[in-house]
């Protein structure tokens, strides 16, 4: 039995997103609603997988299932394909089951040839609007069905417009739009070798081929993998009848919102153009008019259609529509896309209203999102002059070097430099360069334009729609109104909350967490069961740590509190001592200056635990480089310094040699120092323990604190450091005259130690992964290196799905995690167990520590409100029959 891959959008209800794509699944849900939704038919995203399967052939039967339907469609609008008398025109348009704005092609008026444009003519009587249709037509099948360079029609346009001194394509005469059609057909002549095909069949044909092949163009690939988007997909392909924005003044075409895209604010949102399709608006080539200025009565009709659309999908809605002559039609709905901001705002309210429940709200936000909640905004005490502005399309403050190609985005962002990416308008094809950039700024389209909506749900500032610049691509320059002239590689600062341009770097503040999000974030942490802890190393961190809602510090890394500048001439004098004693002296000087750090943050978190780990960096580390040391020595002789004033410089070098290793990486680090200096770890078990004591005294509290070992890879290593521990705390206990609890534990770095957990945990209270350092011991990996020379090529030929320094290995780390987990705690019941790596702070990582039984992740202060949204969110898991995702 031949597969059906073909539906009248009557006929697909009950069908899901994933076999109608977003835009189809929700032309089906509006007619089945009642909307006034112009007729059409889906092809199913099945049909899409199987011409890849064939090779880039459409699937056998298809196109006589879309005759068929097209049969049906012209019965039920009582209008014929290619029909001199009644044509029935129809848009071809792509629908992914995951929204790619603008990432895939759409053809608009399909079935528009040389009799049929005079029929619509005679019938409307709008010659104008007759031929405006075809040459959209013409230019569109031109640029995405044969692939004809769109600077070919743009330029044909381009010279009409400066012969009749007009600015817009709808301001063109009848006579001028004649011309063009016969340019636009020669062009497409001149490069495919063929005629532009009249018969309007075979249009539909191609450009239902063209829409297949359009899921795997360069952008929709590029953007599928930004956003982690399965290639598998498809898309499928909806067929719709015609309805016309560009008729007259009485009709257009806008975007609509059912709530604030920016900030989430229940209110009619979005843009409408008089006189114009679709494209139009998001493409940005007119900046269209604000939703709030088109006619009252169409208003209306709007915020009806916007309160049906949030009660039938239960969340905020885009959608697309078009008013011809007086009529109103929606041609599309979806999830919109919104800022974090929003994100968070939206699903809290959603509660308050009754729409949604918490649980899924705490679904519906993804917590990656809400690191851009807490990215830096301007200072409003900074006296700043604003050179230009826009509109604030996209929130947030963005500060980069003016670049005006996508290619130069690139490049500079390879090399780690900051860019705004500056354009007329955005397309499609200027995604690479968007995901490279700071922020975007373009001086045509709307809050609804491409860039708008790209850069929302990217997370990026944008201003767009900003007049007041000229841009120069050719001199790769912006004037402002003021004459003020940007170059290429100028700085500038955008801010995509106010629509400001402002000249240079402009001083930031920190963020601060709005109600809503203490309110999701609450929600959350009554879900959840990871426990959730910062790394901090600073009262600084450890005080924005408290306030992000962290349950303890995980980890707090010393030799961090070493490499202070003030504090290096002392550590360089410690690690060039020759004995015991003298290294000891050193030591004695630097063990007031860490009982105060450690003071300082014992105290900021004071009742909750904080997790020290001993110094784990080589020595060599605190020491110059050597080939700058060389050069020192090697300049110096050359200016003829003294070899007894070069003594000093001597025998740093002759430290530095003895200290070299060719793997410091897994040399003498970590317990392996202390086994080999063991006085280093007893001075700062010393000033841990007494600050925490003198705490306790000064505050009536201290923090919870728990010594941590790192690099551990055998049972007996820990258990020899676990002596040397306890025989200092003694020590202290006695000096001070006060005893304090305290845990003793290890990170989890090797293979070795995770294999022999069981015996390891015989002599730890807790474990702690060090993932960082465990995946690059598993893959036998130097991240640096790998990040370097070849995790990019292992990425793009899909050896590897992800960065596993980014997102946890489940296979290979996650197995030793697991191993080391369940025999650690077999051997020891009450060993507490959790990770302070990145990964902790990433929310698939996350989800894996949830199920592994962790008992909790610990990660940047930043990253807080994340991991408790995304700790939520795996407890949650299979719980929320339907979760609802933008």
């Amino acid at each position: 039995m031949q597969k059906r891959y073909v539906y009248l959008f009557e006929e697909a209800k009950g069908l899901t997103r994933f076999e109608l794509g977003g835009k189809g699944y929700g032309l089906v849900e509006m007619s089945a609603a009642g909307l006034p939704v112009p007729p059409g038919l889906v092809i199913t995203t099945e049909a899409c997988k199987e011409y890849y399967r064939n090779g880039g052939r459409t699937p056998e039967g298809l196109m006589e299932q879309v005759a068929e339907k097209l049969k049906q469609l012209e019965a039920k609008t009582g209008k014929r394909l290619g029909d001199p008398e009644r044509p029935l025109l129809v848009s071809v348009r792509s629908g992914a089951p995951y929204s790619m704005p603008g990432m895939m092609d759409t053809i608009l008026n399909v079935g528009m040839n040389d009799e049929v444009v005079k029929a619509l003519a005679r019938a409307t009587g709008n010659e104008r609007f007759a031929y405006d249709a075809y040459r959209r037509l013409l230019q569109m099948f031109g640029r995405i069905v044969l692939g004809i360079p769109g600077e070919m029609f743009e330029s044909v346009l381009r010279r009409h417009k400066e012969r009749e001194g007009v600015k817009h394509d709808h301001e063109l005469s009848v006579g001028a739009l004649k011309s063009i059609v016969e340019e636009f057909k020669a062009i497409i002549e001149e490069h495919s070798g063929k005629e532009f095909p009249q018969d309007p069949r075979e249009q539909i044909r191609m450009a239902i081929e063209a829409v297949f092949r359009s899921w795997n163009n360069p952008r929709a690939v590029e953007y599928r993998r930004y956003y982690r988007i399965s290639d598998e997909l498809g898309t499928a392909v909806n067929i719709q009848t015609m309805v016309f924005g560009n008729m007259g003044f009485d009709s257009g075409t806008g975007v609509g919102f059912t709530r604030d895209p920016s900030t989430g604010e229940k209110r009619l949102y979005g843009e409408y153009l008089p006189n114009a399709q679709g494209e139009d608006v998001v493409a940005g080539i007119r900046t269209p008019l604000p939703i709030e200025s088109v006619d009252p009565e169409l208003r209306k009709k709007l915020m009806e259609v916007a309160d049906l659309l949030e009660r039938h999908f239960r969340d905020m809605q885009d959608f697309e529509f078009t008013v011809e002559s007086g009529k109103l039609y929606l041609l599309q709905t979806r999830n919109g896309k919104r800022t974090a901001q929003a994100a968070v705002k939206i699903a809290v309210d959603m509660v308050r209203e009754g729409l949604i429940t918490v649980e899924e709200a705490l679904v519906r936000v993804e917590p990656s999102e809400l690191v851009h909640l807490l990215h830096r905004r301007l200072d409003p005490r900074a006296k700043v002059q604003p050179i230009a502005r826009g509109l604030n399309a996209s929130p947030g403050v963005a500060t980069g070097k003016v670049v005006f190609t996508v290619e130069e985005a690139v490049r500079l962002s390879s090399r780690g430099e900051r860019v705004i990416l500056v354009r007329p308008e955005t397309t499609p094809d200027d995604i690479k360069g968007i995901i490279a950039a700071q922020g975007v700024l373009t001086s045509r389209g709307g809050m609804t334009s491409h860039a708008a909506v790209v850069t929302r749900g990217m997370g990026k500032p944008a201003v767009v729609g900003c007049e007041s610049i000229r841009i120069d691509l050719e001199a790769e320059q912006f004037v402002t109104e003021g004459g003020v002239v940007v170059r290429k590689g100028d700085v500038i600062t955008i801010d995509g909350s106010t629509g400001n341009v402002m000249l240079g770097e402009v001083p930031t503040v920190e963020p601060e967490m709005t109600e809503e999000l203490r309110t999701l974030l609450g929600w959350a942490d009554e879900v959840r069961r990871l426990g959730v802890r910062a790394n901090a190393d600073t009262p600084e961190a450890a005080r924005r740590a408290r306030e992000f809602g962290a349950e303890g510090i995980g980890l707090c890394r010393t030799e961090r509190m070493f490499n202070a500048p003030e504090r290096l001439p002392i550590v360089r004098e410690m690690i060039m001592a020759t004995t015991e004693e003298e290294r000891k002296r050193a030591l004695e000087k630097l063990f007031p200056l860490q009982l105060a750090d450690f003071k300082e943050i014992f105290r900021v978190m004071r009742g909750l635990p904080v997790t020290v780990r001993l110094l784990d960096l080589p020595l060599h580390e605190f020491l110059p480089p050597m080939e700058s040391l060389l050069t020192e020595i090697y300049e110096a002789r050359l200016r003829g310094v003294p070899e007894e004033q070069l003594a000093e410089r001597k025998s740093v070098l002759a430290k530095v040699e003895q200290l070299r290793e060719h793997n410091p990486m897994i040399g003498q680090r970590g317990c392996r120092l202390a086994v080999t200096y063991p006085e280093i770890y007893r001075m700062q078990v010393r000033a841990i323990l007494r600050a925490a004591i003198e705490v306790l005294r000064e505050e009536g509290e201290t923090a919870e604190v728990q010594i941590m070992v790192p690099q551990t890879s055998m049972a007996s290593e820990l258990a020899y450091l676990r002596r040397l521990v306890e025989e200092t705390a003694e020590g202290v206990f006695a000096e001070m005259g006060t005893r304090i609890p305290f845990k003793f534990g290890t990170m989890i770095e090797t293979p070795r130690a995770a294999l022999t957990a069981a015996e390891v945990a015989k002599h730890a209270d807790f474990f702690s992964f060090g993932t960082n350092d465990l995946t690059q011991t598993t893959f036998a990996f130097s991240r640096d290196d790998a990040e370097a020379k070849f995790l990019a090529p292992y990425l793009e030929k899909g050896l590897l799905k992800e960065n596993p320094f980014e997102v946890l290995d489940q296979e290979g780390v996650g197995r030793l995690v697991r191993i080391a987990t369940e025999e650690g705690r077999a051997s020891n019941p009450r060993l507490e167990v959790g990770i302070c790596g990145e990964h902790g702070g990433e929310p698939k990582s996350i989800e894996f520590f949830h199920s592994a039984g962790l008992n909790y992740v610990s990660c940047s202060p930043f990253r807080i409100p994340i991991a408790r949204l995304a700790a939520a969110r795996a407890a949650l898991k299979g719980k929320v029959a339907q979760a609802i995702t933008v």
